[in-house]
């Protein structure tokens, strides 16, 4: 009988009730930490870190939560794995089975997480593709959650900017999780229309996109934003400056928001670019504790990927 894997490779892997206990697992395990008692059921497990694209945040944060759970990590750029020779994937993916207890990937295409898990025979995690940012958007909405209350469905919650894979993420989970989500982007920037279908078809609130930033961020709540070039994107930093200068988070924009609005931001930040400098380090701020929650969500999503606490 072959043994259950639980991979989360987008958010639409998870049923809502997954995906509201991991926040508040990792709600209780912030608390912990913050009274010195320590949860180490990973004594004795290896964690594989597969990554192609540079990271500061979740590498850090995925090896800090591993070590804190008892267990230890394994650090693999894939430039340095025969994969560079054209190992297939299928073949790494069952040779890595049996050395380590799980693997985060942080790569390129959703196709080469997908297709890991489908030969992997521990949990992968999707540390980041182009398509989705699954476990950033649990850190961002447990973010929300100590500011404003769990009760997300009361809250305008914004997004600005591209429609890249956190804006991706946050329509699945407006969409799961279940509250509205607003999002402004430039004609031509849109998240996937395929992302967007699926998720308004079970949705219960709306999840709307417009061009107007303006509208969408009148009374919001809380005002979400990313950089405007992502990883792989950057001869193209240019021309997109030129078309989103318009969607910059700044004094001007935020004023039309609600006073007590919190502004996130995943990083890194350009400064001056799609946030100003000004508005990332003032009061309404929030990307300091979101970069911290990080390391609360990974290690609430470790123990459930291998069932430590099962």
């Amino acid at each position: 009988m072959t043994k259950e894997v639980r991979h989360y490779l987008q958010v639409f892997d998870l049923d809502k009730e997954t995906l509201i206990s991991l926040i508040k697992r990792a709600i209780e395990l912030k608390e912990l930490r913050k009274k010195g008692l320590e949860e180490r059921p990973g004594v004795g497990k290896v964690l594989g870190m597969l990554f192609e694209k540079p990271s500061t945040r979740t590498r850090i944060s995925f090896e800090a939560a591993m070590y804190q759970l008892g267990g230890s990590v394994s650090f693999m750029a894939s430039r340095d794995l025969q994969l560079q020779r054209g190992e297939p994937l299928k073949d790494t993916a069952r040779v890595l089975s049996r050395y380590l207890d799980c693997l985060v990937v942080r790569t390129f295409g959703q196709g080469i997480v997908e297709e890991l898990a489908r030969w992997s025979d521990i949990p992968v995690i999707n540390g980041l593709t182009d398509s989705h940012h699954p476990c950033q958007i649990l850190s961002d909405i447990m973010t929300v959650i100590e500011k404003k209350g769990e009760d997300l469905s009361k809250l305008k919650i914004t997004w600005i900017g591209d429609g890249n894979n956190m804006a991706q993420s946050w329509i699945q989970a407006a969409s799961r999780i279940g509250f509205p989500l607003y999002l402004a982007c430039p004609e031509g920037y849109f998240p996937d229309k395929d992302i967007i279908e699926e998720a308004r078809k079970e949705a219960d609130f709306p999840i709307e996109i417009v061009t107007d930033p303006k509208e969408t961020v009148k009374d919001a709540d809380v005002i979400n934003t990313d950089v405007w070039a992502s990883m792989g994107q950057e001869e193209k930093a240019q021309e997109r400056k030129k078309v989103f200068m318009p969607y910059q988070v700044n004094k001007e924009l935020i004023a039309l928001s609600k006073p007590d609005a919190i502004i996130l931001h995943c990083l890194p930040a350009h400064r001056n670019e799609e946030i100003t400098e000004d508005v990332l380090e003032g009061p309404q701020s929030v990307a300091w504790d979101q970069a911290e929650n990080k390391m609360h969500i990974h290690k609430a999503i470790l123990e459930w990927a291998m069932k430590l606490r099962d």
